[in-house]
């Protein structure tokens, strides 16, 4: 513990918990109260250097391990997480503002099977071979080497187990680097590869920000890929780092996604669905539909449904069970969802309910505003096509098919959607005709781990998940061996 009782975390670099060299510190904030309650190293090139020597010193042992004893890893690790399930979930509620109740159903749950799944895919992968008439190839899955790993504050551990599990279940190390507003469950598993075993240096920790700890760990001369989900400018200038080191590259951007909604949909069933790619983790998912294009002949019959169940959504304290939304990440960024909001009033809309600071009692200091929702801008407006990434939706009309994939592909992003229709050929027509990573047909954020993940245009480049992730984090090699 640290001066006035909080938690001073520390960077995990080759096995053991170490002062970062600099000695500079970060106010880790609770959302909910806007209260400090622990403190994050701001880590230096220092500390980065020596993280990257200790993954590169272990990277050679840990890649000479065959898959399943990788993949054995893997499940201890996941059996070690599972049992710190609660804390897991009370860590992440705290230090990201979200409900309990999401953090327990998402946060704490996905972590776990994402180190499950990867050990079972990991665990299959074979080498491949190709025969010739005189000859026979086969195909060689090689760890890279070094990888750096940068994860954002929305869903902290949820995509630090993401990247880490395929990591070094392919052979690689690792160095990651979590947000610095969000850094509690990185630690945590962290303490789990410890306590584990987990041959040192395989994973190393740094704290610290974009600036300093993230510019160097991307930028590092022994760093051989970079996987990196957050913000496009951010995304902008790690890959310009990256790129002329030919380092490995995966980026997962920003979205500003449609939700697409025709007349012959089941609004009993849509219009919760809406809602909830709308709102889910106060709007802070990349994935959100923040766009819901709707059929004009039952707009007003799904705007008067819309409104009504987002103002029946409990706002509240994240550590009760029945709360529906919780805080924003930090003071900046509530400035910012509420500056979209002023804009979009500026713009032409119309704030149908919503935009203003809703404190529950006891919580007046952090940061909070009641779901938003806005009509009556035009489709190309910035509220509609920029990337708010609170919770905030705009409504807007359409007459056609033709129309709505025009309409939902008015933007710089490409990441995600969501089509709501009983008429499942058009559903796929019009899926397919939206410029994304993915979209889902009649639900949404329905997740399988075995597909691909990401997005075109300005919302990233490359996929994971599934074979792809094992894909990245490798390099195949080709042998040809002639027959005599």
């Amino acid at each position: 513990m640290g001066s006035e009782g909080r938690i001073d975390l520390r960077n995990f670099i080759g096995g053991e918990f170490t002062e970062n060299e600099g000695g500079a510190w970060m106010d880790v904030v609770e959302p909910a109260t806007g209260m400090a309650y622990a403190r994050t190293p701001l880590s230096g090139d220092a500390d980065v250097d020596r993280a990257v020597e200790a993954a590169r010193s272990a990277q050679p042992g840990w890649g000479s391990l065959s898959h399943k004893e990788r993949a054995d890893w893997l499940d201890r690790i996941a059996d070690a997480l599972e049992a710190r399930h609660e804390e897991v979930a009370a860590l992440e509620s705290r230090d990201t503002g979200k409900p309990i109740s999401l953090a327990r159903a998402v946060d704490a749950n996905r972590s776990v099977a994402n180190f499950r799944f990867f050990a079972g895919l990991v665990r299959q992968h074979e080498m491949e071979s190709f025969e010739m008439d005189d000859a026979t190839n086969y195909v060689v899955s090689k760890p890279v080497g070094v990888g750096a790993l940068i994860t954002p504050w929305n869903l902290p551990l949820y995509l630090l187990s993401w990247k880490v599990a395929p990591a070094i279940g392919m052979g690689n190390t690792v160095v990651c680097k979590p947000s610095e507003l969000t850094p509690m469950t990185a630690d945590l598993l962290m303490q789990v590869v410890r306590d584990a075993g987990l041959p040192p240096g395989v994973v190393n920790l740094v704290h610290g920000d974009g600036a300093g700890a993230g510019s160097r760990l991307v930028s590092h001369p022994e760093v051989d890929l970079v996987s990196f989900t957050g913000g496009t400018a951010t995304g902008k200038a790690v890959a310009a780092s990256a790129a002329p080191a030919f380092k490995k590259l995966s980026l997962e951007l920003g979205g500003k996604n449609a939700s697409v909604v025709f007349a012959d949909c089941d609004l009993e069933k849509t219009v919760p669905g809406v809602v909830r790619a709308g709102f889910m983790n106060q709007g802070q998912v990349c994935l959100c539909g923040s766009r819901v294009l709707v059929e004009d002949s039952i707009y007003d019959e799904f705007r008067r449904m819309f409104v009504e169940a987002v103002d029946s959504m409990r706002v509240g304290d994240p550590s009760d069970g029945k709360t529906d939304l919780g805080a924003l990440i930090s003071e900046d960024h509530l400035e910012k969802v509420r500056g979209y909001v002023r804009l979009a009033k500026e713009e032409g809309g119309t704030v149908l309910t919503g935009g203003e600071p809703c404190p529950p009692s006891g919580f007046e200091k952090g940061f909070w505003i009641s779901p938003t929702v806005i009509e009556g801008l035009e489709i190309d407006s910035r509220c509609a096509t920029e990337e708010i990434f609170g919770p905030v939706v705009t409504l807007h009309r359409f007459e056609s098919e033709e129309d709505v994939a025009e309409m939902a592909n008015n933007t710089r992003y490409g990441l995600a959607g969501s089509v709501w229709t009983s008429d499942l050929e058009k559903g796929r027509r019009v899926s397919e005709s939206i410029e994304t990573g993915m979209v889902w047909v009649n639900t949404w954020l329905h997740r399988d781990l075995r597909v691909p993940f990401g997005g075109v245009k300005d919302s990233g480049v490359g996929r994971e998940g599934g074979r792809w992730s094992l894909g990245f984090f490798s390099e195949p090699m080709n042998v040809c061996v002639k027959h005599d």
